[in-house]
């Protein structure tokens, strides 16, 4: 996984890469552009400069020579006791008259072989490229031109931009270096909140210290306590749920020990056949809370898959798999359903839900009697599904304990956690259990689902 400083610096020096490239290519082809047009302005400013100093009249011939010492010494790069300026060009000059008569030139100007067009443009000569001004005096009687190399103003071009771009080039890696020691002062929040994570206790699942955080890392604490809750929850489960299970089978155990007992010291085959029977009996019973044991362990937070589903045909498939249990009991099962709606289930969930409430109901209700099983809409956009017993009821002191783990109300082979078993199904299901005692007598168990959609 890439650090989150190197996720953010990539790019952003990326970005800061690209832009400053791009601003420096403008820069230096305007630079270019303008350099060229302040030095294209300097030959026109020279060449007007001429122009008005031969406007005064026109020196004799021995004058000349003269002339052009003062003239090429004035377009020289300075020297002597005034120092030059670095980025003066060295300026050449030719002067002509009207019918193309050379009449002076500096000592490096080149020799054209004719005189070039009025204004600005370039001329070779000798395998060099020079730039000019040619200009025309008032009357027309004199040609000036002012000249320079284009490789010496290509060079002095360079060095003006590479001096513009040098601080470009020099402050990108100074700004990357802010840039990295910025991110690390930014994240260094996120560094202590994580190493205080590490310094923490492995065992430890209590809150985490409520210091001042960013509000960027608000979110992750408080995530991370409510995780940490959950995790107290479920092991105080674990813990609640393996020790209510190691002394509810620590007695059923003892018994059958003593049982396994008397059948060893059983002198007469009826004592031996009653130990056994008494013995089989207690092996039933510990079968039956193992076995609630581990429906109890499985439905576990996040085990069960809610879906749309028919509710009658589910039902009537359970009692029909029911059936040979009741008529071992000599009890009649009776199913009483009206088309309804689909609930809102896992179908695995709520089928141990109904074996659980129909074997309570059996083990209650008197021979030839009958467990009634009905599915109703009710008024609050649910469907309840109802099962009555005709047995002798619940004590209305002990309806409140009914889903208390290994609390069994009336039944001495009972594990108690079969409505445990309900209460937690219907919890994850987002439904509620109610118990009541029938007026004419008997029991009645009402699961309500939420209806699908």
């Amino acid at each position: 996984m890439i650090a989150i400083r190197t996720r953010i610096l990539a790019p952003t020096l990326a970005l800061v890469l690209a832009g400053s490239l791009a601003l420096a290519l403008l820069a230096l082809r305007d630079s270019h552009r303008e350099i060229e047009g302040i030095y294209d302005a300097q030959l026109v400013q020279g060449a007007r400069l001429l122009e008005g100093l031969l406007q005064a009249g026109t020196p004799a011939a021995a004058s000349w020579p003269e002339l052009v010492r003062v003239f090429d010494r004035a377009m020289q790069p300075v020297a002597g006791n005034v120092p030059a300026h670095p980025y003066e060009n060295q300026l050449t000059f030719q002067i002509w008259t009207a019918d193309g008569r050379l009449l002076a030139r500096s000592g490096h100007a080149p020799r054209l072989a004719e005189v070039p067009p009025e204004g600005l443009h370039e001329v070779f000569e000798n395998g060099r490229e020079w730039c000019g001004m040619l200009v025309r005096t008032a009357d027309g009687g004199l040609r000036i031109w002012v000249g320079e190399r284009e490789d010496l103003r290509q060079d002095l071009i360079q060095r003006i931009v590479s001096h513009t771009l040098w601080p470009t080039l020099v402050g990108l890696p100074l700004l990357v270096g802010v840039l990295w020691l910025l991110l690390g002062w930014g994240l260094r929040p996120l560094q202590d909140f994580a190493r205080g994570l590490r310094e923490r206790d492995p065992h430890s699942l209590a809150p985490l210290p409520a210091g001042p955080l960013p509000p960027e890392l608000q979110p992750m604490h408080g995530a991370l306590d409510h995780q940490l809750a959950q995790l107290r929850a479920l092991l105080d489960r674990e813990r609640r749920f393996i020790a209510d299970a190691a002394h509810e089978l620590r007695t059923p155990l003892a018994i059958l020990d003593l049982h396994a007992q008397n059948a060893q010291r059983a002198e007469t085959a009826e004592e031996r056949d009653e130990a056994l029977g008494y013995l089989r009996q207690g092996v039933s019973r510990a079968t039956r809370l193992a076995s609630q044991l581990l429906t109890l362990a499985r439905l576990e937070p996040g085990t069960t898959q809610v879906q749309p589903l028919a509710l009658e045909p589910l039902v009537r498939e359970e009692l029909a798999e029911l059936t040979p249990l009741a008529l071992k009991h000599q009890v009649e099962l009776v199913l009483a359903a009206q088309a309804g709606p689909p609930v809102l289930g896992d179908p695995d969930a709520i089928a141990i839900a109904l074996q659980n409430l129909v074997t309570n109901a059996l083990a209650f209700a008197p021979a030839g009697s009958v467990v009634e099983v009905g599915i109703e809409t009710s008024q609050d956009q649910g469907v309840l599904l109802r099962v009555e017993d005709r047995g002798p009821g619940v004590d209305e002191a002990e309806l409140a304990r009914l889903c208390d783990r290994f609390y069994s109300a009336g039944n001495p082979q009972g594990a108690g956690l079969g409505l445990a078993i309900v209460e937690t199904i219907t919890r994850r299901l987002g439904g509620a259990l109610s118990f009541s005692n029938r007026a004419r007598g008997g029991f009645c168990v009402e699961l309500r689902l939420p209806r699908a959609g």
